[in-house]
């Protein structure tokens, strides 16, 4: 038994002097937020993974500037308390061959800040800055993502500050594995500041982080047939973001599927709290979303099932036959939309000849503005999620046309909603119905 435990200690001593750390400072960087130190910090990277794995280290304040950084397996990048690793505000430093956005019309963000392809347990850590310097009087037409990583497994980012990105702050493709927790999120400073971009990826968890984004705080989506987005966890999180807390959809030519969402906050939302969308010809089904409060919030569950080509790889003629969207659970909601106008409420639609079916709503408060007039509560034929209203766009608010004929809850194309212990309160008087229901089968309410 001695022996053996000699044998394990000395194991475990040769672990710990192989983990390799390499200081920046060390090895020449300079952290004037001037000085290029590309060329250092990433062959920091190179020799951490050459050699086995290890961190490479930031620290001592300051800002760090660079291009382009290849993460590479193995390497936990570690930006101290008080430092910060910046980008460079030319774009002739950020490299062509990082992969590319997936939405159609978006050429111009396919380069990137940090990037990692075919990487094996990498991480992003500290409790220092991560500062894309995405201004727009350095990136106007052209503008890097700060994060990409591609079919990575094993990922973990955590107590980091992502801010100021040109353009999305992450986009994850095809990656297994994924830990993403503590972390602070402002991206305000550019547009699409979307936060964390999960295709096509599985076995996501996100926890106890911020975000206030100019894009979607969060987005879900498949841009593969055969890489499904699914067994994610998102909770202890608070949200604010010019457009979508939480987005699921629009990329969905795959399958997204066994979601949950609890115990967060959103705040200051300009669309949607949560906004899902299946347009691609994929499938969504088994999602619940609970203990959610929302404020300011206009439409704190927004849902469509629609015909839209978003995928910059989808056929550019035709999309495949829509598919399903079935099983969604909404509870424990506190909604306060009282000092916003009179477009609030949950919008759910699908469209002609296919229907969302099986959704559960119970427990909701919802506080709103109201002054909804007679004239809105008389609208008839509703414009549909199709090409005509859309044109060449998503399936937005907008495409409905103006003010909808209820206050609270506009229902069509669904078979099987169950609404129970739901409250809708208006400030001011409201003309409209509490709730208008257009080719809906199976609807029970209490």
């Amino acid at each position: 038994m001695r022996i053996k435990l000699l044998v394990s200690l000395c194991l475990l001593c040769h672990c710990v002097v192989n983990a390799m750390t390499i200081d920046v400072r060390k090895n020449g960087a300079v952290s004037d937020g001037v000085t290029d130190n590309t060329k250092i910090i990433q062959k920091a990277i190179d020799d951490c993974s050459a050699g086995g794995g290890g961190t490479v280290l930031l620290t001592g304040g300051g800002k760090f500037m660079t291009g382009t950084l290849y993460l590479k397996s193995y390497v936990t990048l570690h930006v101290a308390n008080g430092t910060t690793l910046l980008g460079s505000p030319d774009i002739n430093d950020y490299t062509r061959d990082t992969h590319k956005i997936m939405y159609k019309r978006e050429k111009h963000m396919d380069r990137c800040f940090i990037y990692a392809e075919n990487a094996e347990s990498i991480g992003i850590e500290g409790l220092g800055t991560i500062d894309g310097n995405g201004h727009q009087k350095f990136f106007k037409s052209q503008r890097p993502m700060l994060i990409r990583f591609k079919d990575c497994n094993r990922i973990t980012v955590k107590d980091i500050t992502l801010v100021n990105p040109a353009a999305w702050t992450s986009a994850w493709l095809y990656c297994n594995d994924i830990s993403v927790r503590g972390i602070r999120i402002v991206s305000r400073v550019n547009r699409n500041g979307d936060g964390l971009d999960f295709d096509g990826c599985t076995n996501v968890r996100v926890s106890d982080s911020s975000f206030d984004t100019s894009d979607d705080s969060i987005c879900l989506q498949t841009s593969r047939k055969d890489k499904p987005c699914k067994d994610i966890v998102v909770t202890n999180c608070i949200f604010k973001s010019k457009w979508a807390g939480l987005r699921i959809g629009l990329l969905s030519m795959g399958e997204i599927s066994s979601v949950t969402v609890s115990n967060c906050t959103f705040l200051d939302i300009d669309d949607s709290g949560l906004k899902i969308q299946q347009n691609e010809g994929g499938c969504m089904k088994n999602m619940v979303f609970s203990n959610l409060v929302m404020k300011n919030v206009p439409r704190p569950i927004f849902m469509t099932f629609c015909k839209q080509r978003a995928c910059v790889d989808a056929p550019i003629d035709q999309l495949d036959s829509l598919q399903y969207m079935k099983n969604f659970v909404f509870n424990n909601f506190i909604v306060d939309n009282e000092e916003l106008d009179k477009n609030c409420g949950i919008v759910i639609s699908g469209i002609p000849g296919h229907d969302i079916e099986n959704i559960t709503i119970d427990n909701v408060n919802m506080h709103l503005a109201g002054g909804g007039s007679k004239a809105d509560s008389k609208r008839v034929n509703i414009p549909e999620f199709d090409l005509n209203s859309m044109k060449h766009h998503w399936p937005e608010y907008s495409c409905l046309g103006g003010a909808l004929p209820s206050y609270g809850f506009f229902l069509r194309h669904i078979d099987g909603i169950k609404i129970r212990n739901c409250k809708v309160y208006t400030k001011t008087g409201d003309e409209r119905k509490p709730l208008v229901k257009i080719d809906v089968k199976n609807l029970l309410t209490d």
